[in-house]
């Protein structure tokens, strides 16, 4: 017999994502991990069942102080996964695993570490760097650099992801910690 997937199946993947990757997502994350990535679910199932599961208060969106919402599971949601994630077939949790285990930190650092730049009208460039509270998405930490190329500017978004860690901490140990 083959894996014919239902609604209920798929919502079950989405709720089995959130709960390997351990911590909340963003809908294009999670569109980004089911969809574009792995090809689990079709973009646009996905997108509504997202919409079903947080009706369902299956997944839930912490207060966020940006646009940008994050889903992560309740309890029920957990408990429901608990109950079913059998119908998952095994070989679909073990890649959702597999990928969980190789991609959770690129995903955290994409979400938390955050950057973006834009053009000033004397020709140079305002880089923004900020490092966002995991579950709420709130700003911790903020700091904003000019510079006087685009490359520049680029190359500074492109570096955040990787040292946002230990500037803040080196921040945060200069200024805090006596």
């Amino acid at each position: 017999m083959d894996f014919v997937p239902d609604s209920t199946v798929y919502k079950l993947i989405i709720l089995y994502v959130l709960d390997k990757m351990e911590i909340p997502l963003t809908e294009n994350s999670i569109l980004e991990i089911c969809s574009s990535q792995n090809n689990w679910i079709n973009w646009m199932d996905c997108k509504d069942l997202l919409f079903q599961l947080l009706t369902a208060k299956f997944v839930y969106k912490p207060n966020s102080d940006n646009d940008e919402n994050r889903y992560n599971i309740t309890v029920n949601g957990r408990g429901c996964l608990s109950q079913f994630y059998t119908r998952i077939p095994k070989s679909l949790r073990e890649q959702i695993d597999a990928f969980a285990l190789e991609h959770k930190m690129d995903f955290k650092r994409s979400q938390e570490y955050v950057s973006k730049n834009y053009k000033n009208e004397d020709g140079s460039y305002t880089i923004e760097l900020r490092i966002l509270e995991p579950v709420t998405a709130s700003t911790i930490f903020s700091v904003s650099i000019r510079t006087d190329t685009r490359t520049s500017a680029m190359l500074a978004c492109k570096k955040w992801k990787e040292l946002a860690p230990s500037i803040y901490q080196a921040i945060y140990d200069k200024i805090i910690e006596t």
